[in-house]
């Protein structure tokens, strides 16, 4: 081959990248992949897509939806109780005390203040701890912003597979929760979350269980025992485990050493110290102003709600929006008349027992138990499954396990419900009211002696009884708007409706209670109304029947039923102690009406004035006029049916009232009036039919007066209160021309002969002339 002739080209050889250089390209290959899929997964997991639960908004945490109690307080600011299907409440950042903050960082998050929402050092004990282990208690890598985050799902995942997607959800909230709010509102979100037991969801809800505290007033050791409680709040519930709840308390406390700046020897100190509760369930059964808390909610529910609205139009709801309800009672005059209640009845109940000690009250009513069996809750219920009326006798003979009421306590025992039934009947009753009479706050409410065991309620408007010589003091103040004078006398002689005669059924005659009627003497109206005389109110109405005295009351407040007959005037209608009371306190205001109210204001979640209601005041009476019944009614307490309340509790001011007794005295009761505030109390059985056999006990003046007694004599002790024992009622201008004191105008009254008593520690001028009607 010349030299001339071509050559191939030679073949460019394929430069070789490094082993290096590809394993790089694989490294970022699979870190987009990575990146990608991890950003596919965050993505899923909050839109919800690819079997991942819908996220929850976390705004709700701020405004949570129906899980706020509504709370009622006292006019002096103590709280009564609450309205909750969830009992919680939330607490300001200012109400939580340092130790508790440190304790729960402390223990739960030590690095709270540091992450922005996941902790990422704790990450592997998470994995171990609460993904593998399936460990549910607080910690173990969740931050408390996490904590806080899965508080929002309605329920925790349980697989393995839904707890790992439910963790991931975890992460974006709580991250997203630290971008929307600092940490002191994180922490003070989440102590609003937890649950503790006994019903108790938030630390604002827990210290009022567990120590009758609010969060402000706990100290290092009771903050510790309620953070010990996240952990696993039954088991280291100190009520149901305190041995393990103080162990618990302890590594609280010890973590506080560690990581919270608390010395080692205030530690050893205190975890020395025994756990002391005051435990305070929120229970409606519990705690003061039960009977008036119930028809509280009742009202709300029924006649508030519908009528005030939220903004939204829709309804508020009493249990669960977190309304602030603000009333007028007054939490120390509350509690003295539960006390009264309970020294009086105490004592009643021992007489009760001791008069019927050799046979049952209902003796001559067979079928008063058989009655009752039937309007039990226990018969409608068997009745209602099925059960023939052979088979309920049979099961109300047989012996159950109960718990029933004694003034010694609660009683566990084993009997039947036939037994238990009688045991019941036995008891006798109460309703006690006090309000202001100018302003018409109701001040105290007790429906009964207790509610846990007996929850019908024997003030509210519903509840009627028969109101006896109570109603007297009506027919009086029409005598006197017609011109009849205090001093003015009458015979005490029978009168007699003639059938037809104001509406009279048939001739009607009524008479004086237990003889002794005096027949053809004249005694003036004054001494009439203070002995309660029968005939001297019926010689009134004669003059002008029922109908002015029936427009009079309702004037008055009261809205009952009542028969324009000649009969109302010795007390045969059924009125309640809510409207008689209500009523007797116009005399106590010149003759102005004003309604009672139990509503101060109402305000919502955010302390937003929404609702205060308009005091409604009606003058019925001329000033002079109800001047002058305080002055008649002053005569029952100073020489009639109420003198005991000067010879017994010793009272020395100005006090006007009025005493009642019904037929058979099934009913007492008592209604009096001092400046600024008038109280009425009744007294008697579940059924007409028990009663006390006699007047010596069965009086409204033993029965009911004593209650009143005892209230009074409490709240003139209490300074606080400003009710002044020896003040006068004040005299409308222009009334000194009034006749107070018949004896000192020279009007001469014969002595009101009083029939030997047959009373037991009795005065004689307690005897009720006019409480029995027929």
């Amino acid at each position: 081959m010349s030299e001339d002739t071509p050559q191939e080209p030679k073949k460019k050889q394929k430069s070789k990248r490094p082993w290096y250089a590809k394993l790089f390209l694989l490294l970022w290959i699979g870190l987009f992949i990575g990146v990608l899929s991890i950003a596919l997964i965050f993505t899923a997991a909050a839109k919800g897509w690819a079997g991942f639960e819908e996220l929850p908004p976390f705004q709700q945490l701020e405004n949570p939806e129906s899980e706020l109690a509504s709370e009622i307080y006292s006019s002096d600011g103590k709280l009564l109780g609450k309205f909750f299907r969830t009992n919680r409440t939330n607490a300001e950042y200012e109400e939580l005390p340092e130790h508790l903050l440190k304790a729960l960082i402390s223990t739960e998050d030590r690095r709270y203040l540091k992450h922005s929402g996941i902790d990422f050092w704790a990450l592997p004990r998470m994995v171990w701890k609460t993904v593998l282990r399936r460990d549910r208690s607080g910690g173990g890598g969740s931050t408390i912003s996490q904590q806080l985050a899965l508080n929002l799902f309605n329920q925790r995942a349980s697989g393995v597979k839904d707890r790992i997607k439910q963790k991931l959800q975890e992460w974006i909230l709580a991250t997203q929760l630290e971008r929307q709010y600092t940490k002191k509102e994180i922490i003070t979100m989440y102590l609003n979350t937890v649950p503790f037991s006994h019903n108790a969801h938030g630390i604002k809800a827990a210290a009022k269980t567990y120590f009758n505290k609010q969060p402000s007033q706990l100290n290092v050791q009771e903050g510790a025992t309620l953070v010990g409680m996240l952990k696993a709040s039954t088991y280291y519930n100190p009520k149901r485990n305190p041995k393990q709840s103080k162990e618990r308390r302890n590594t609280v406390i010890n973590q506080m050493v560690k990581y919270g700046g608390y010395s080692q020897a205030q530690a050893d100190s205190v975890k020395q110290l025994e756990i002391e509760l005051e435990f305070n369930p929120s229970d409606h059964d519990r705690g003061l102003a039960t009977y008036f808390r119930e028809y509280l909610r009742a009202q709300l529910r029924k006649e508030w709600a519908p009528k005030n609205k939220k903004v939204d139009g829709t309804i508020y709801d009493v249990e669960r929006d977190g309304l602030r309800i603000y009333t007028t009672i007054d939490s120390r005059m509350q509690q003295y008349a539960e006390e009264a209640v309970a020294t009086h009845m105490k004592h009643l109940q021992g007489q009760f027992f001791k008069d019927w000690k050799h046979k049952d009250p209902w003796y001559d009513d067979d079928k008063l138990i058989p009655r009752a069996m039937k309007r039990s809750e226990r018969w409608r219920a068997m009745s209602a499954s099925g059960k023939s009326e052979s088979e309920i006798k049979k099961a109300f003979d047989k012996e159950v396990p109960m718990k029933l009421f004694s003034w010694e306590g609660e009683v566990d025992t084993v009997l039947s419900p036939l037994d238990s039934l009688k045991y019941v009947k036995y008891f006798l009753n109460t309703g006690f009211l006090a309000l202001d009479p100018h302003s018409g706050d109701v001040k105290a409410w007790v429906g009964g002696i207790n509610y846990s065991h007996f929850k019908y309620d024997n003030v509210r408007p519903t509840s009627k009884r028969q109101v006896g010589s109570t109603f007297k003091p009506f027919v009086y103040t029409v005598a006197m708007q017609s011109g009849h004078s205090m001093c003015e006398k009458v015979e005490n002689i029978k009168v007699c409706f003639e059938r037809g005669e104001h509406g009279a059924s048939d001739r009607w005659c009524p008479d004086n209670a237990g003889g002794g009627s005096l027949e053809g003497k004249s005694i003036t109206l004054k001494k009439g109304l203070a002995n309660s005389v029968n005939r001297i109110t019926a010689s009134l109405l004669k003059d002008f029947g029922p109908s002015p005295v029936i427009e009079l009351v309702r004037n008055m407040g009261i809205e009952s039923h009542i028969e324009p007959v000649p009969s109302i005037c010795l007390g045969s209608a059924d009125i309640s102690v809510y409207e008689m009371v209500g009523s007797y306190g116009t005399f106590a205001n010149e003759g102005v009406f004003s309604m009672p109210n139990f509503i101060d204001r109402i305000e919502d979640k955010n302390g937003q004035v929404i609702y205060q209601p308009v005091v409604k005041q009606t003058q019925v009476l001329n000033p002079h006029t109800a001047y002058t019944m305080l002055q008649l009614l002053q005569g029952v307490t100073n020489q009639g049916t109420g003198i005991r309340l000067r010879t017994r509790y010793k009272f020395e001011g100005e006090i006007s009232g009025k005493t009642g007794t019904t037929n058979d005295h099934s009913d007492g009761w008592y209604i009096g009036i001092v400046p600024h505030l008038v109280a009425g109390a009744w007294v008697g059985g579940d059924e007409k039919g028990v009663h006390f056999p006699g007047l010596a006990h069965g009086s409204g003046s033993n029965m009911a007066l004593p209650i009143w007694a005892e209230f009074m004599q409490r709240v003139y002790r209490d300074s606080s209160l400003e009710y002044d024992s020896l003040a006068a009622f004040d005299r409308p201008s222009g009334a000194s021309s009034i006749v107070i004191d018949c004896d000192k105008h020279a009007i001469q009254e014969e002595e009101l002969e009083v029939p030997e008593s047959p009373f037991i520690d009795a005065e004689p001028k307690e005897y009720e002339f006019g409480d029995e009607f027929n």
